[in-house]
């Protein structure tokens, strides 16, 4: 199988649509943070930084009138639910591994607990990266949702970043080929 690049999943008129609504800016940002934090923790960046750029991929749902409205986000939130299995479709139809698949919806079903009942969930590495990635990128009210962002801009922070990615899995896959000899 290919890697499914972050540029392919952008350039998807399902990402197109979800992600631009739910914030472009926040979800280039969230996945230079997952980047970071993947590096940090040991976590693969290829599926941290496609989990973090499609986290809040279920989102739509709380627009009214075209504009994002926070309280009824607040109030009303299943958005990691919904976007765990958007992303999840998406990824499928662009031909990523089902098994990377399944690990990229899993983290962003549990990159926020805000729906979940008080009880305390143990998150796996790639878990902890995407929600931290989040987080750490989280204004006030919901603003980073309406952060802006060009799309020519948006394109080279993407490519840039899928770059960095495959430059980290060429090293690695270099680094497990010279252990195995």
């Amino acid at each position: 199988m290919k890697r499914v690049t972050l540029m392919e999943i952008f350039e998807h008129h399902i990402a197109q649509k979800y992600v631009r609504r739910a914030g472009l800016a926040h979800a280039i940002s969230a996945a230079y943070h997952a980047y970071k934090f993947s590096l940090e923790y040991g976590v693969n960046p290829d599926l941290a930084t496609k989990a973090a750029f499609l986290h809040d991929i279920g989102h739509y749902t709380w627009y009214r009138n075209g504009q994002w409205d926070y309280n009824l986000y607040k109030e009303n939130d299943i958005h990691a639910i919904k976007g765990a299995e958007r992303a999840h479709k998406l990824l499928i139809r662009l031909d990523e591994n089902p098994v990377a698949a399944k690990e990229i919806a899993l983290a962003i079903l549990l990159h926020t607990d805000s729906y979940l009942p008080e009880q305390g969930i143990q998150l796996e590495p790639l878990q902890k990266v995407v929600a931290l990635a989040d987080t750490v990128d989280e204004e006030p009210g919901g603003a980073h949702h309406y952060r802006k962002i060009s799309d020519e801009k948006a394109k080279k922070m993407i490519q840039k970043l899928d770059d960095k990615i495959m430059e980290h899995l060429n090293k690695e896959k270099i680094k497990n080929q010279a252990t195995m000899n």
